[in-house]
Parts: structure tokens; sequence; C-alpha cells
């Protein structure tokens, strides 16, 4: 009873926010499952005021892309960390534990100066190369490739197998639950990303579906309409729950044997 409790809870905000997006501006006050005075203007609305199809594809593009930068910088620093002997090795990888520690906020002067003076503001680079290497990843990588038998990787270069060819083809189908554990949370953090775009990104045709959601709701083309509002937030919302429906199972296996191991 507990447990459905806590479910009912968690999801009632986003049943009512789909409720109030279909009811019309006098019904938003009551706080009902259903919609009060149903109509899919707001949607309608939404969809004239701001180009959110573009900002769709946007942000399809820059977080598809970014997660398979992540997937492969990492799988390739974590094998090194865990499978190579070189000197620094551990100390590398306390430096890369310890940039975890640190908020993003904290770097992102530093991040802007650089897109700057690479000249990558206002382009899809400034929203990809920050975000291409990943602390996280290089972690739960590195437990997994340190849970898998050494001879497993003697063997391959046995064979004639390059390290690229071992990580790839050989190690990788190994460890899926970790891959699929980094490509959901990754995905899902870069599509939420909000913040890194409105500083880098003033062009509204490069501008990602977060950024030009908030803009539309701060920035007055809404006209303090919360219906409008909401509508934008449940577009914003639904390509992260499909995508979570769909690999539900998955997702859940994956963070239930991906846990951390020495």
């Amino acid at each position: 009873m507990l447990l459905i409790l806590a479910a009912v809870s968690f999801i009632y905000p986003f049943i009512w926010m789909v409720s109030a997006s279909l009811s019309s501006e006098s019904g938003l006050g009551d706080l009902t499952l259903f919609p009060v005075g149903f109509t899919g203007s707001n949607y309608v609305t939404v969809f004239t005021k701001i180009p959110l199809d573009r900002a769709f594809l946007n942000s399809s593009f820059v977080a598809i892309l970014t997660t398979g930068l992540v997937l492969v910088s990492g799988a390739m620093v974590g094998y090194a960390l865990a499978k190579l002997d070189f000197a620094g090795r551990d100390w590398i990888f306390y430096l890369i534990i310890f940039t975890m520690t640190l908020p993003f906020q904290i770097t992102l002067i530093p991040n802007y100066i650089t897109m700057v003076r690479f000249g990558w503001v206002d382009t899809y680079l400034a929203l990809i190369v920050p975000f291409a290497l990943n602390s996280f990843s290089i972690l739960l990588f590195r437990q997994a490739f340190q849970s898998l038998p050494q001879a497993l990787i003697d063997a391959a270069r046995m064979d004639g197998a390059n390290e690229m060819r071992i990580i790839f083809q050989i190690l990788i189908p190994n460890i899926l639950p970790t891959v699929l554990t980094i490509t959901i949370l990754t995905f899902m953090g870069l599509w939420n990303e909000a913040l890194w775009p409105l500083i880098v990104i003033r062009d509204e045709s490069r501008m990602t579906m977060p950024q030009l959601v908030t803009l539309f709701s701060v920035g007055g083309r809404a006209e303090g309409q919360l219906g409008v509002k909401i509508a934008a937030a449940v577009l914003l919302a639904i390509p992260i729950v499909i995508l979570y429906l769909f690999f539900q199972k998955h997702f859940i296996r994956s963070m239930a044997s991906s846990g951390l191991k020495d």
C-alpha cells in the first residue's frame, strides 16, 4: 500500500499536467484528473508561436550524437584505466572521480570562454563537444571492464586483435547492461539540458527543445497563458516518457546488474 501511495504521488503531477494542458484557462484552478473545458488550443498556440519541430530535431541530433561520443570515449578511457598498466593510471582515475564532485555551474564560465575563443558560439559544436566525455560513463565502464577476466583479452590479442577491436567487438557485448544504463542516463540528461544551451545558443534555428520551451515560458510569447506553458512542458516531456516506457524493463535490469564493483 505504501508503494502504491508513493507511485501515485509521483505520477499525479504529470497526469494533472497533461489534463491541465487540455483544459481551458479558466479550468486550470481545479486539480482534477480530467480536463475542464476540454480544448486543444493550447497545443495549437505552442506550435504557432515557436518552431518546436525544428527544436525537436536539434535536440534529437545533439542528444543522439553526443550520447554516441560518450559511449565511445567512455569505453576507451574506461578500458585504459581498467586493463592497461601505465604510470599515473590510478591518479588519473582519482582525478576523474574528483571532477564528479564539482557542480557543472563551476565550469560554465571557463567553458563559455573556450567556446568563444574557438568560435563555436551559436553552433552545434558548442552543444556537443563539452559533453562528449563523461566522467560517470568512464567510471561505469572501468568497473564493468574490471569484472571481465583478463584471459578474454589475452586470447583476443593472441588471435591478432588490436585494442580497439578488443574493446568494441569483444568486451562491449559482455557488458551490455552497463552500456544500456549509460545510454539512457546520458540521453535523458542531454535532452533535459537547458542552462548550457541558453548560454551558447542565440540563433533560434539551432535552439534545443528545453531552451526554446524555457524562453517561450518566461520570455513573453506565451502571453501569460498558463495552459500554453503547461502544454509546452508536456511536449518537452513526452519523448523522455516514451523512451522510458519503451526501455523500462531493460533500464531496470541494467540498473540492477551494473552495480559498482572493484
